[in-house]
């Protein structure tokens, strides 16, 4: 019997903050959620593919190495978090698999053989498989940042969900750098209650109001550069009709910041 995987949006917190003891505290309620994707799941995906927002190509570029190096791509952080490894294996053979579902939708896609992971990928998967036991790899966004582009990329990509492929968007449903702390309560609230009604809709409605985002409460001081709501729409056009579950909520992170994840199943 085929088991259909769920598709996922995750805020994926900051930097590498699961390599940081001083920074766990503040990100316990994300982490449990994360740990808890696994038993969500109900069984061991025979890959996860990650779409990270920290990972933009002019094609639709899948890292095809077998054994990915890491990508330390932040700022400001200890020493020792420029030294940290997630060993997980890589999987060549899907990341073809990948490019020919994309370059038959019609949409430009190629392989990268170098790309390492980067920290929208490592950070939350050391905590959802911290055994790496698990084939990873990473899928980029598209430059322009198209929400209909990405959403068809998603629909190419659904038929991974039949192959034990977990699809996992990873960004933050708020990012503005500029505004975190107390001042971030009311426009991250404003913005995720849109997103939790929009998410919840039936699915061409929810299709819809993604397309149009940028008109949501607060949406260009939640995200004024969406690079970090995008991965979004790959989960969402992936998960086609399926209904959406949040899976981690909470109004704090980062001393104001609302912030959510969701699954997308047919058990939601």
């Amino acid at each position: 019997m085929t088991t259909t995987l769920p598709t996922y949006f995750i805020s994926h917190g900051g930097g590498p903050w699961p390599y940081m003891e001083e920074m766990r505290p503040m990100m316990r309620v994300l982490a449990e959620s994360l740990a808890d994707m696994p038993r969500q799941i109900g069984v061991t995906p025979k890959a996860v593919l990650c779409i990270s927002a920290h990972w933009e190509e002019s094609a639709f570029t899948a890292m095809s190495s077998p054994q990915p190096p890491m990508l330390y791509d932040y700022g400001g952080f200890p020493p020792h978090t420029y030294k940290v490894v997630y060993p997980a294996p890589g999987a060549p053979e899907l990341a073809q698999r990948v490019v020919d579902l994309v370059a038959a939708a019609g949409l430009p896609a190629r392989l990268d053989p170098h790309r390492g992971f980067d920290h929208g990928t490592f950070s939350p998967l050391v905590v959802m498989y911290p055994q790496a036991d698990v084939p990873v790899l990473q899928l980029s966004l598209k430059t322009g940042l198209d929400p209909a582009i990405h959403l068809a990329l998603g629909r190419a990509l659904a038929p991974l969900r039949d192959e034990g492929v977990l699809i996992v968007g990873s960004g933050l449903s708020y990012h503005n750098l500029r505004m975190f702390g107390p001042a971030a309560r009311a426009p991250s609230k404003a913005f995720d209650d849109w997103l939790q009604d929009t998410v919840a809709a039936a699915p061409a409605e929810r299709e819809a109001r993604l397309l149009a985002w940028a008109g949501a409460p607060s949406a260009r001081l939640a995200h004024p550069r969406e690079e970090h709501l995008i991965p979004l729409m790959v989960a969402v056009g992936a998960a086609f009709n399926d209904p959406a579950t949040c899976v981690y909520h909470e109004d704090a992170m980062y001393g104001g910041v609302t912030a959510s994840s969701f699954r997308f199943d047919t058990k939601a």
